[in-house]
């Protein structure tokens, strides 16, 4: 009896041990490429810092500066900071192709060979949507929303701007955009888990609409141009995830 209990004892001792090896392998992998990543974003972020920050903040302060809004700082570290923060975001952009080659690399031995597609056409799409919904946020409606902004407060007082607070609204307001843009991936994937069906998407297609609109004046400035700009492109994005919701949900 003994003999057996030493037996069983070795062997769970051994199913663990097997256990424990892989995952401490599948650790240190990941804490090799946490790290390649963030020494690349440190050396990006310092080489962006030391050669680009200023093109870059002249690029961003194009716009505002063609409307005469005059740029000001209100705290001695606040222009500082609003370099910082901006040479960082690029720092993470430029980074993105290297750290998203490490991420599929590591998790790519999860999935069989035809999963591996599929995960790899859904992150891609992602991404480009993602993309997509920052160009259109900064291109169409921030800028037209600048345009408004000046526009009203014309004749009033002189246009000036806080070099830190157009900074976060600006990466806040483009942002909102890109992680609106994801409505069709999100919607395929909440059908693919059962969470809803194509058949209550399109039911509920009228409250959603309102729901968006109502997103829309969260999201953006007071003003009814940037709330139609930003509620006409989800209320497309809504029947396109319906769509594709329609081919890849049985």
């Amino acid at each position: 009896m003994s003999e057996k209990l030493q037996t069983s004892s070795e062997d769970a001792f051994n199913d663990i041990k097997a256990f424990q090896s892989p995952l401490s392998e599948h650790i240190r992998e990941m804490r090799s490429r946490l790290l390649w990543c963030i020494l690349l974003v440190a050396v990006n972020f310092f080489v962006i810092v030391t050669f680009f920050t200023e093109p870059l903040m002249q690029a961003l302060a194009q716009p505002i500066k063609e409307c005469g809004i005059q740029f000001i700082y209100l705290g001695l570290s606040e222009a500082l900071t609003a370099q910082l923060k901006v040479s960082f975001i690029a720092a993470m952009i430029v980074s993105m192709p290297i750290i998203f080659w490490h991420a599929w690399h590591f998790i790519k031995p999860a999935f069989y060979e035809n999963e591996r597609k599929v995960v790899l056409l859904f992150t891609i799409s992602s991404i480009l949507l993602f993309l997509i919904g920052i160009i259109f946020g900064y291109s169409v409606v921030f800028l037209s929303a600048i345009t408004f902004f000046v526009y009203m407060g014309e004749n009033l007082a002189t246009p000036m701007l806080s070099i830190s607070q157009y900074v976060d609204f600006l990466f806040t307001f483009v942002l909102s955009f890109g992680l609106v843009f994801e409505m069709p991936v999100i919607i395929y994937v909440l059908c693919r888990l059962g969470i809803v069906t194509v058949t209550q998407l399109t039911a509920m297609r009228k409250y959603v609409a309102l729901g968006i609109f109502v997103v829309a004046a969260f999201l953006t400035p007071p003003d009814a141009l940037s709330q139609v700009l930003m509620a006409l492109p989800m209320l497309l994005l809504y029947e396109i995830g319906i769509l594709v919701a329609k081919t890849g949900c049985r």
